[in-house]
């Protein structure tokens, strides 16, 4: 039985579906105005390697993932750009998009804007105002949290503690009642978007919008809404207080991951360490897979440390899977236990167990590469079981999204590819010939084009280094 931690229980419990065999998640995307940055990269890797694995449990998945497209941060980098808050929203919506898909990360099923769904929001305001739950001021329409019971639940605090600590956090504002209580609505302002409601021209508060486009596709009482830590307070909080008080059933199941560390300390641009994926996908290659398999080694409610020698054996452990795939290609022992053929029913099942237990990936991964170790050692001992172990690694790691690469050719693979595979031909000639020197030279050219050979007892295997 598949277990979560649930954040707003404070334990580790069952996935308890909605429907069986089918699971509703919701994850928070980004706020589309800049670079994604590292901590959004680990926040999406989360939910992909959730998503990927309850479908490589059999069970069917619609994932969501929202874009907000309206927002004080695109309105101000707007005005400095002398552009529209459309024209930027669409700019950095794609530079999003592209950075995850070159780390691997599967398009939601749904990927709704929050522009797309305003008259939805209007209406759900509009419900909490029938049931008393909010009030208006002439900046706009709040939420009343004194009438949600159970408002601090997710964070198990209760009103007055949050009062007395969310200082700067909480907006200011003489004519609200509450301090904590939140814009639903926002009244227009000069030079502004702005969308026509009951309470005048404005602009929805940012929690509405997963409200109503969570509820809107997946329905009530969905199964799973995840997203980072730092969503739990206030943005998580205040998206339950408005389905509770519409008496709505909102997710069943909390999920959140935790934030990640550079060289040690916390990204932060004032201090110098802020990454953004971009920059980290050109620094090297095989970044995207590296990285993946790094946020994979951390337990996703654990802080995550990335620097530069965690990235470098990340990828020396990639390569290690691309080794083994290839050995097993050249080997022809895939051809009876492939992917969908026999696996080590020992290493499937303790991968099952590890992610099982609130999505135990490094355990998981541990797994993978004692497999890998162990069909290697077959592999070399000519074993009846080193195709089952080596399906079994491809397998597994490939549940992760972390898929070897067998030909080991990468993105530059294409008609270059041919000469090398004469050189290498030309190589393997001249050393079955005897000609050493004319083997090394060809070694040697072959180096120089950044291509490793490996010598196996089926032949030669090559890759880009």
């Amino acid at each position: 039985m598949i277990s979560l931690y649930d954040t707003l229980t404070g334990e580790v419990r069952p996935l308890k579906l909605r429907e069986p065999g089918r699971v509703a998640l919701y994850a928070c995307g980004p706020t589309v105005y800049d670079h994604p940055h590292l901590g959004h990269a680990r926040s999406a890797l989360t939910y992909d390697v959730l998503r990927r694995y309850l479908e490589w449990r059999g069970l069917d998945v619609r994932h969501v993932a929202n874009i907000t497209d309206i927002d004080d941060n695109i309105i101000n980098r707007a005005r400095e750009e002398d552009s529209t808050e459309n024209e930027v929203a669409v700019e950095w919506e794609t530079v999003y998009i592209d950075a995850m898909a070159a780390l691997g990360v599967l398009d939601p099923h749904d990927r709704p804007r929050a522009t797309e769904w305003v008259a939805e929001m209007v209406d759900f305001v509009a419900q909490i105002m029938d049931a008393g739950a909010a009030y208006t001021t002439p900046t706009g329409v709040y939420l009343r949290v004194g009438d949600v019971s159970g408002y601090g639940d997710l964070v198990r605090r209760d009103l007055d503690d949050l009062r007395a600590s969310a200082g700067a956090r909480v907006e200011v504002d003489e004519a609200k009642e509450d301090p904590l209580d939140f814009a639903l609505w926002k009244a227009a302002k000069p030079d502004e978007p702005s969308w026509p409601s009951p309470w005048g021209p404005g602009r929805p508060g940012w929690h509405i919008e997963c409200v109503a486009m969570s509820l809107g596709i997946l329905g009530d009482d969905f199964d799973i809404h995840g997203g980072g830590n730092d969503l739990v307070f206030p943005h998580h909080t205040n998206e339950r207080a408005e389905a509770l008080a519409v008496g709505r059933s909102f997710a069943r199941h909390w999920v959140h991951n935790a934030m990640l560390n550079i060289e040690g300390t916390k990204m932060s641009k004032s201090l110098g360490n802020y990454r953004t994926v971009v920059e980290m996908l050109d620094e090297h290659p095989d970044n995207g897979r590296a990285f993946r398999l790094l946020v994979l080694q951390t337990h996703y409610r654990k802080t995550m440390e990335v620097n530069a020698d965690l990235m470098a054996s990340a990828r020396a452990a990639c390569q290690r899977l691309d080794a083994l795939a290839r050995r097993a290609a050249v080997l022809d022992t895939l051809s009876e236990s492939g992917s969908d053929g026999e696996l080590d029913v020992s290493a499937v099942d303790a991968f099952r167990a590890a992610m099982d237990d609130d999505l135990g990936t490094p355990q998981a991964v541990a797994v993978i590469f004692d497999t890998l170790r162990r069909a290697n050692t077959a592999l070399d001992a000519g074993a009846d079981d080193a195709g089952a172990l080596a399906a079994t690694v491809i397998n597994l790691a490939g549940a992760l999204g972390v898929a070897a690469d067998a030909a080991g050719h990468g993105a530059d693979a294409g008609e270059a590819d041919d000469a090398i595979d004469d050189l290498v031909a030309r190589r393997q000639a001249a050393r079955e010939a005897r000609d050493w020197a004319t083997a090394d030279a060809l070694r040697d050219e072959l180096s120089a084009l950044g291509v490793v050979v490996e010598d196996t007892p089926a032949g030669p295997i090559w890759h880009r280094a």
